[in-house]
């Protein structure tokens, strides 16, 4: 995620630079490396928030190591009184302590059967979440991705870039207007983007219809409720440094 942050920083400079750079040029070129500029800073922007919902992801796959480590002591309890069990009948057959211990062991062995069934179910309910939440982050950010590319072409085409002579004059440029618009639709489309609309849609093959799609809207409650602030998220940081 390093690489990203840095990527996402480094963009943003390029779309700083690219709209200075842009000034000094022609009326046509100045506005649309303005108007690409925006385009790029939001990409960054994007980049940003990806690494925030992959923090998401990481959070939640780390609390199903938290769960195993909860469940360590009662896997240890059991072995160790099928230990001592094994050593009495081994040195002692005749030992009283034999019979106290198998019944320590039955109630060992319930607790720990509660305990594997806990960590069993919501290790499946934590493993689904945490994927779904970041393969919903890579298909939310892929698509916007291309939605950016897209307005990014639409301005291009507002370019003359028909050949002119020497000593001849290019036509004014009268772009301003649509390369706006162009930035309100793009605004638009990102903010109003949800699954419903991505473009992308898996197919499976063995789907017991032959048009059933991909339901994108599982899960939507609990990652809802596993969303962790940013503050949370700082100070677990400093504890774990």
């Amino acid at each position: 995620m390093r690489s990203i942050e840095i990527t996402a920083s480094e963009r943003k400079e390029v779309a700083r630079q690219l709209s200075v750079w842009g000034e000094g040029n022609d009326d046509d070129i100045s506005d649309i490396t303005d108007k690409l500029g925006v385009l790029i800073y939001e990409i960054g922007e994007l980049e940003d928030q990806f690494i925030d919902r992959y923090d998401q992801y990481r959070i939640t796959l780390k609390s199903i190591r938290d769960i195993e480590g909860s469940v360590q002591p009662s896997r240890e309890r059991k072995q160790k009184i099928t230990d001592q069990i094994a050593y009495l009948k081994y040195k002692d057959p005749q030992s009283p302590k034999i019979n106290v211990l198998e019944q320590e062991l039955v109630r060992a062995e319930a607790e720990s059967l509660v305990a594997e069934a806990q960590l069993s179910n919501i290790t499946r309910e934590k493993l689904k979440v945490a994927f779904n939440y970041q393969f919903d982050s890579m298909r939310e950010h892929a698509e916007k991705i291309a939605l950016i590319a897209g307005y990014g072409k639409a301005l291009l085409e507002l370019l003359d870039e028909s050949p002119v002579t020497p000593g001849e004059t290019r036509a004014a440029y009268d772009g301003y207007e649509s390369s706006k618009q162009i930035i309100i639709d793009a605004e638009n489309a990102l903010a109003t983007w949800t699954f419903d609309s991505a473009v992308v849609k898996p197919t499976l093959s063995f789907a017991a219809h032959d048009e059933e799609e991909y339901d994108d809207e599982d899960l939507a409650e609990e990652t809802e409720n596993l969303k962790i602030t940013e503050d949370q998220w700082a100070a677990e940081d400093k504890v774990a440094a």
